[in-house]
């Protein structure tokens, strides 16, 4: 049982690092136009692999004569799935080991069930994603449920490898504040996922205002409605530029709340001697996450920025996970 344990421990840490790269290099995928250069799911053009040969190009040009074959895009899409596929069969075996060895793993083995449940979503997610093209509440979920899946491996893998160093002097309100930073964190990613699925990151490029107001004019109803095809409002029509720059208006407001509360707690949670250096990495990355983002809006969405970006949303999920399990008394 502990030959189990040993490779539950292990497998738990590396899932957590290959979910890392999963959710980095989806967003690059994402972002470099690339979310569809396979058209069909799980292979690429009716073969488990990228066509490369000119035979092999024809043939999948006459599966699929409406689209337009780019290797190039296609291999990062391919490469994006051949990790995902690979952080699915590590979740499979953390899931038969967390059983097999329950009564050793520091987690419930319910932890590693509901990552297996997630990962199964997600593969369905990336599928439909493919089939339904690119529909921005099928997109979003995608990387909320990526970025769900890696809190969760940063969960296992810290608390097996980690240090608790459970500060007593604690109040209940900052830890009840520490759980919420968790709400928030995802709120934002999700409000950054629908700016950047709508292809709404650059609605308006000035800042702090936007098209020179601080409040310009706004179309809730279109910006929000979640059941609709990219570039559609809810009737149908193309979707306007004041629904569009609603999107990135209320995303800028979400992280002026997140780095007003992630800020405020990390400050707190200097005082405390077992947090300290966690909370001052979430200042560090907190600063350089507002940094990137309105770089990013200044310099017209450069593609390393931009996956930079969303990076930076990977680790500040991370690091608040920690400081979560930091403050939990071990199970």
């Amino acid at each position: 049982m502990m030959i189990n344990y040993n490779r539950f421990k292990r497998l738990s840490l590396f899932g957590a690092l290959l979910a890392l790269c999963v959710v980095v290099l989806g967003a690059y995928v994402r972002l470099s136009d690339a979310g569809l250069g396979c058209p069909d799911w799980p292979g690429c053009y009716g073969a488990l692999t990228v066509p490369q040969s000119e035979t092999a190009i024809q043939k999948a040009q006459q599966i699929f004569p409406h689209s337009n074959i780019e290797t190039g895009k296609a291999w990062k899409e391919m490469v994006h799935r051949y990790l995902a596929g690979t952080l699915g069969l590590v979740v499979l075996s953390i899931f038969i080991l967390g059983w097999r060895s329950r009564q050793y793993i520091k987690v419930s083995p319910l932890l590693p069930t509901a990552l297996l449940l997630i990962i199964a979503f997600q593969a369905a997610l990336g599928m439909w994603t493919v089939t339904m093209l690119l529909k921005p509440a099928i997109v979003s979920a995608h990387l909320i449920g990526g970025m769900t899946t890696l809190g969760l491996l940063t969960w296992v893998a810290h608390r097996h490898w980690g240090a608790f160093s459970i500060d007593k002097s604690l109040s209940p309100s900052l830890k009840l504040m520490v759980r919420g930073a968790l709400v928030i964190l995802l709120a934002q990613v999700f409000l950054g996922g629908w700016t950047s699925t709508n292809y709404a990151a650059l609605a308006c490029t000035d800042f702090p205002t936007c098209h020179g107001a601080w409040m310009p004019d706004v179309d809730f109803r279109d910006a929000f409605h979640l059941v609709r095809e990219l570039g559609q409002s809810a009737n149908g029509g193309n979707l306007t530029l004041a629904a569009l720059s609603t999107i990135q208006w209320v995303h800028r407001i979400g992280a002026l709340v997140t780095f007003i509360y992630l800020g405020s707690l990390a400050l707190a949670l200097t005082k405390s001697p077992a947090l300290k250096h966690a909370a001052l990495l979430l200042i560090a990355v907190l600063l350089t996450q507002i940094g990137i983002g309105i770089a990013n809006l200044l310099l017209q969405l450069p593609l390393v920025l931009a996956v930079a970006h969303n990076l930076g949303a990977a680790l500040l999920v991370i690091i608040t996970v920690v400081i979560n399990s930091k403050i939990t008394a071990p199970h």
